[in-house]
């Protein structure tokens, strides 16, 4: 007897065949039959009029901390999320050494944006080794989840204090590389790491993996080659302001090292550059002729991230801006409130070593979000060039004077950039190419700033009833066996018999997502950005139910999964 049989759907398998209809008969955890199932089943689900699809996989979140007090990685479960990868971007919570959990905590609060009160009393904080950690998770998670290996942790559990400031001598590269080995052979789906500008601790310095010398990066990699299943990601500078021989060089040697494909995160499109694009594409055309691979990450739709001069954002990252924003909150609105100052700061938000940041200051287009004095009251979803043309100020001045009102507390929503008819064409041909990949949510990161985990309802939604830039085959594909190849998860990304039974229904008509609401359901009562899915009927779990609707049933039915076992070694072409 079938444990569940979903009945009369049309299918959308994964493979980017055409959708049929068909039942679908779940068994023990597997696709048990697909086509025309007349197999008794102890639960029937009608799916007349829905779509069923494979549950999809999310290759870039930051779900490392979260899933200890959410084992269900919400909201990315009530998107049909199934599978989720965390460790990327070298940013994980093992190896750990106790007196460092501290350093940690603080490290991910700055550079991933998860409030600190929620990583101190979420988590117990009581494993060493990368096993410890994986088995702190095993047999407790509602969504398969997997993880690379972060060279932050790494560095730090093997150089401590010294793991800022310093490159590493040759016998603290060799415990590096033992731990690492030590961490892939527990599972870990690879090794992750950061060279990015962006990227700062706990105490304003670059973190540690930004200290390491490239034969460092490279003698890790080499250890990556030794494991089955497993594979590389990173984020340098490159990634942001467009890659340079440099970061080609070094993105070459890591894939050769390991013998693995490398993703990077994140290939922004935008029509009014194209140049950009062809030109971080033509990273990937460089490493191939030297025989290794890179894979860029890119997203299927465009992710608001709001804004505050209060808090840490993507603001802090423009040349000379922290040594304003970070100061005690009395002297920086004191500095902001200086013309000098501000003229100083918007000329450097403009300047050429602004890189891609230079994208944040177009002032004009920031709408305000919440305010907090009675003189902004009535501000509200207005443009800051709306207010600015009826004061007759420029637009950076206003922004600046809006916030001060608020004591800095004012949140700002920058607009979208590449929200037209030919950056979504652009799109979609960047999608064919063989080195991109769908993804880039940094789901369970940036949680006050940002909702990227909404994507795959959204696309989806888009696909079906919006620009329709690409078939609902090849759109499910892009989210479902495209991450699982690249991934080499085994048997995963597709429905069909004998497959894990992780799968997606949903209503064709209704698929997509609500307006995102902030919520205060985080340990330590802290606050995050959600979105509802709509449209979607059913999430199912290695055979088993996680959601009906918008309910989480409870069950824990995800795996953990581990390098080799989960996952097979994916050629480099």
């Amino acid at each position: 007897m079938l444990d569940l049989l979903i009945r009369g759907g049309t299918v959308v398998d994964g493979s980017g065949e055409p959708a049929r209809r068909a039942d679908v008969g779940i068994k023990a955890g597997f696709i048990e039959a697909l086509g025309t199932v007349d197999e008794p089943a102890s639960e029937t689900l009608d799916a007349t009029g829905q779509m069923v699809t494979p549950g999809f996989i999310d290759p870039h979140t930051h779900y490392d901390a979260q899933l200890f007090w959410d084992p269900f990685a919400t909201p990315s479960n009530f998107h049909g999320v199934t599978t989720v990868i965390g460790g990327n971007c070298g940013f994980t919570l093992a190896p750990l050494v106790p007196s460092d959990a501290d350093y940690l905590r603080r490290m991910m609060s700055k550079v991933e944006g998860m409030p600190l009160a929620a990583l101190e009393t979420g988590l117990p904080w009581d494993w060493e080794s990368f096993d410890d950690y994986l088995g702190r998770l095993e047999g407790k998670l509602g969504v398969n989840a997997g993880f690379l290996v972060g060279h932050c942790a790494l560095r730090r559990a093997v150089m401590g204090a010294d793991s800022i400031g310093n490159e590493a001598n040759s016998a603290q590269i060799d415990a590096m590389a033992r731990l690492l080995d030590a961490s892939l052979a527990a599972g870990g789906l690879g090794f992750s790491t950061s060279r990015a500008f962006t990227h700062t601790d706990g105490d304003g310095e670059p973190v540690p993996s930004r200290w390491a010398s490239v034969d460092e990066v490279v003698t890790l990699c080499e250890v990556v080659s030794g494991h089955e299943g497993t594979t590389l990601e990173f984020i340098s500078n490159g990634c942001l302001n467009g890659f340079e021989d440099d970061d080609i060089d070094l993105a070459a040697r890591m894939s050769l090292a390991a013998q693995r494909l490398a993703n990077w995160n994140v290939l922004g499109i935008d029509a009014r550059s194209p140049e950009r694009v062809r030109q971080q594409l033509g990273a990937s055309e460089r490493v191939a002729e030297r025989g290794g691979r890179i894979v860029a990450l890119t997203m299927p739709i465009l992710v608001g991230m709001c804004m505050s001069l209060r808090t840490h954002c993507a603001l802090h990252s423009i040349p000379g801006w922290a040594e304003v924003l970070t100061l005690p909150i009395p002297e920086r609105m004191e500095k902001l409130r200086d013309p000098a100052i501000r003229r100083e700061m918007d000329e450097r938000s403009h300047s050429k070593g602004a890189g891609v940041l230079a994208g944040l200051a177009h002032w004009g287009t920031y709408r305000v979000g919440e305010t907090f004095s009675e003189k902004n009251r009535d501000l509200s979803g207005r443009t800051i060039a709306e207010i600015a043309d009826e004061r007759g100020a420029s637009h950076f001045d206003t922004l600046v004077d809006v916030v001060l009102e608020d004591e800095l507390r004012t949140v700002l929503w920058p607009a979208a950039r590449g929200d037209d008819e030919a950056s979504w064409k652009l799109r979609a041909e960047v999608w064919d190419h063989p080195d991109v990949l769908l993804g880039g949510s940094d789901a369970g990161a940036h949680l006050d700033r940002m909702c990227g985990s909404p994507y795959p309802t959204i696309f989806l939604g888009d696909c079906l009833r919006g620009r329709r830039i690409v078939a609902i085959e090849r759109a499910v594909e892009l989210i479902t066996r495209a991450p699982a190849e690249l991934f080499g998860l085994r048997d995963r990304g597709v429905l069909r018999e004998g497959a894990r039974a992780d799968v997606v229904v949903f209503d064709p008509d209704k698929i997509g997502a609500g307006d995102i609401t902030e919520i205060h359901d985080l340990p330590g009562d802290s606050k995050r950005l959600v979105a509802p899915a709509l449209g979607v009927k059913r999430v199912i779990v290695n055979g088993a139910t996680i959601v009906t609707e918008d309910r989480t049933s409870g069950d824990t039915p995800g795996t953990l999964l581990r390098s080799g076992r989960d996952t097979r070694t994916v050629p480099l072409r």
